[in-house]
């Protein structure tokens, strides 16, 4: 018996499987002196290292391809990650600009890897049970990004709400009053968007960008290529920037969505 495909049927067939892609290189200053001699995804948050947690979550939804870019204290989270989850096939990126760089420059070193496919993206620093992972993956939408409906502070990366649970604007700059929500730092991208954000990336660097946050080169790609919302805001999850956000983020983690 021979058996036909139709050509999006077999480019899904030979679609390489979905990647993770986690950014971990930063020095994270506003959390000195706690990360002085530890870089935060390292940091115990209730008994495990916040990227343990990550991977863990990434394990559960059966992604085994984990790219991770790297900088500060680079051989400490290679080391750990590599002898804590073996059964995870991982490829390092190294920022050696980790301290003059942001998101936005470290996730364009990953271009290469990506060669346009889809994939999961998180920054290494967000505390989330696994049930958030799922929802992003899960969702019907190919690009979704996990939001947290709630009043945003200046801080925040903030997202706007268009119809049908579409977002039309992202970015920290954003006016508080009329933002959804935060964005919580763990989305999914498809093939298509995964191709913009590189090339929208790319022109964000050429103009000097290096300091911002990969964000910045979602927002210009909003209006032709849709990006949409899963919300989260019923699990416990935070991004950890701040002390304040580590002692939380500690409470936080004796939730049942944790056990």
């Amino acid at each position: 018996m021979i058996i036909y495909f139709s050509s999006q049927e077999l480019s899904e067939v030979i679609s390489p499987p979905m990647k993770a892609v986690i950014l971990a290189a930063g020095v994270s200053r506003r959390l000195y002196p706690v990360t002085y001699d530890t870089p935060k995804c390292l940091m115990d948050v209730g008994g495990k290292p916040i990227i343990d947690r990550q991977l863990s979550a990434i394990q559960s939804a059966n992604i085994s391809d984990v790219i991770m870019v790297v900088g500060y204290y680079r051989e400490a989270i290679m080391n750990h990650v590599q002898s804590q989850f073996p059964g995870l096939n991982f490829e390092f990126v190294i920022n050696h600009h980790y301290f003059e760089t942001n998101t936005a420059y470290s996730l364009r070193l990953c271009n290469a890897l990506l060669d346009g496919s889809p994939f999961i993206l998180m920054n290494a620093d967000v505390l989330y049970p696994n049930e958030v992972l799922n929802r992003v993956i899960q969702s019907t939408r190919d690009t979704a990004l996990a939001v947290e409906i709630k009043p945003c502070g200046r801080e925040e990366v903030k997202v706007i709400e268009g119809d049908d649970n579409r977002l039309v604007a992202i970015g920290k700059e954003l006016i508080e009053s009329n933002s959804l929500g935060e964005f919580i730092g763990v989305a999914k991208f498809s093939s298509a968007f995964a191709k913009a954000f590189m090339d929208s990336l790319d022109r964000l660097i050429e103009a000097g960008g290096n300091a911002d946050y990969f964000e910045a080169a979602i927002h210009p790609l909003m209006a032709d290529h849709p990006v949409y919302y899963e919300d989260v805001s019923d699990l416990p999850c935070i991004e950890i920037d701040f002390i304040e956000d580590l002692e939380k983020a500690r409470e936080l983690v004796h939730s049942d969505w944790f056990n």
